[in-house]
């Protein structure tokens, strides 16, 4: 059976920040938290894709939490 990843992403709206959660299936693979990012940034990222997640987590611009 060939499982999906899945990225879940939720604002830190206070903070400025995102946590990435990374699944495969149903089984959370890792996590991560952005650096803080400037307003016009983090407004801008609210309308990132998977795709566009995943692009990040490549650059590694954050932090490993798990």
């Amino acid at each position: 059976m060939n499982t999906r990843e899945i990225i879940s992403v939720k604002p830190n709206y206070s903070k400025r920040t995102f946590t990435i959660r990374k699944y495969n299936g149903k089984n959370l693979v890792a996590k991560f938290k952005t650096t803080e990012m400037s307003e016009e940034e983090f407004m801008e990222s609210e309308y990132n894709t998977e795709g566009d997640w995943k692009d990040f987590l490549k650059m590694n611009e954050c932090i490993i939490i798990r």
